[in-house]
């Protein structure tokens, strides 16, 4: 029998562990990423970036048991006053129903006291990267355009220690670098707010007993176990394939080796920043690196101080073409241009006529658009 409730979610029995973990994780990543005061006397108000208000935090939620589980969370502190929490519903309008299923997931939100909560229906192109890319795109940008309106500085998002083995699965099969190994961030910033995952060390199952816990009824997207999503056939093939032939705690494994190259690839990309500036010239919309500069970085630090270049000018390094983009720094073959995907090339500065040797005019990697968009006025991030 369901102890009775006092104040409409907590009962009068002992708080059960898996929802004080929850909750005890969220605030932590509040913390750590600077959006509370972890030396703040208990019982106070955070304040948004401006010092001029609370805190407000939005919640992406799907109905699924993970952004389920995280609202439960999320609601305890705004009863308590720590921070105002509201939620956003983006419906994709991809499987018959979906307007019901966010009206439910709506409903719940509102019946944990978060409050505003919105339903934002969006449509997701055809084209592009694959209907997974687009609806993430889509849904990120209903999710940020929703945080501007409503002034909030954090969107929060359910991914679990799950979603994290997955992702850095899919990206050792792609053959991908260390920041993709790195798999999900635990923060990401976008213009005027951040996204915050405090769940990242909860396992799905937590997030599903939260939800038992809470009287909460989470909707099972079908498409979680639709063989025609690479993802899918990871989460309902390949991880349970791993756990039955080599034992228990892959997906553990998996996330502490993605904290470890998160933290190595933050240290490279700051590094690369670093020396990005310091060899960087611009002139008439073209960028140039000296030769000598990059041959004297690491290999690590000289694709990463390419690729910097690469991004600002609007391409897409791609791990193939950086790598015939680097040859040419070992002045074998033809002097380029090397074309990279997003329209930009890279050639080899050659030696004018009656230019003196070693006098500065040349011995440079020249990169350019050869698209409609401009560079940037300083260096981007990479990432």
């Amino acid at each position: 029998m369901t102890p009775e409730r006092t104040d409409g979610r907590r009962s009068r029995g002992r708080l059960a562990p898996v929802l004080g973990s929850a909750r005890l994780r969220l605030r932590e990543a509040l913390e750590d990423e600077g959006f509370l005061d972890r030396n703040a006397p208990r019982g106070g108000r955070a304040l948004n970036r401006a010092g001029d208000g609370p805190l407000r935090v939005l919640l992406g939620l799907s109905g699924g048991p993970d952004s389920l589980a995280l609202a439960a969370a999320a609601a305890f502190f705004a009863r308590t006053g720590l921070f105002q929490v509201g939620a956003v519903v983006v419906d994709h309008q991809l499987q018959e129903g979906s307007h019901e299923v966010a009206e439910r997931a709506a409903g719940q939100a509102r019946a944990l006291g978060l409050d505003p909560v919105r339903i934002v229906t969006v449509t997701v192109p055809s084209d592009g990267d694959g209907p997974e890319a687009a609806a993430r795109s889509v849904r990120h940008a209903a999710l940020e355009q929703a945080a501007r309106e409503e002034g909030a500085d954090l969107v929060l998002l359910g991914h679990t220690r799950d979603d994290q083995a997955e992702q850095v699965l899919l990206a050792l099969a792609r053959g991908s670098g260390t920041r993709a190994l790195a798999g999900i961030p635990r923060r990401r910033d976008f213009p005027g707010g951040s996204y915050l995952r405090p769940f990242l060390e909860l396992t799905r199952a937590e997030t599903e007993e939260i939800c038992r816990v809470e009287d909460l009824t989470p909707w099972q997207d079908p498409s979680n176990a639709d063989p025609a999503f690479t993802r899918s056939r990871v989460r309902s093939r390949v991880m349970p394939f791993l756990e039955d032939q080599i034992g228990p705690g892959v997906a553990e494994s998996l996330h502490r080796s993605a904290r470890i190259l998160a933290a190595d690839a933050a240290f490279l990309d700051e590094e690369a920043q670093r020396h990005y500036a310091a060899l960087r010239e611009a002139h008439d919309g073209v960028i140039l690196l000296p030769e000598d500069g990059l041959r004297a970085l690491p290999e690590a630090l000289r694709s990463r101080v390419l690729a910097l270049a690469v991004t600002e000018l609007g391409g897409s390094p791609s791990f193939e073409r950086m790598q015939a983009a680097v040859a040419l720094l070992k002045r074998q073959g033809s002097a380029g241009p090397v074309q990279l995907p997003g329209k930009v090339s890279v050639r080899r500065q050659t030696r004018p006529k009656g230019a003196r040797k070693g006098g500065g005019e040349y011995g440079k990697l020249v990169l350019e658009s050869t698209g409609p968009r401009a560079i940037a006025a300083g260096p981007s991030s990479h990432g």
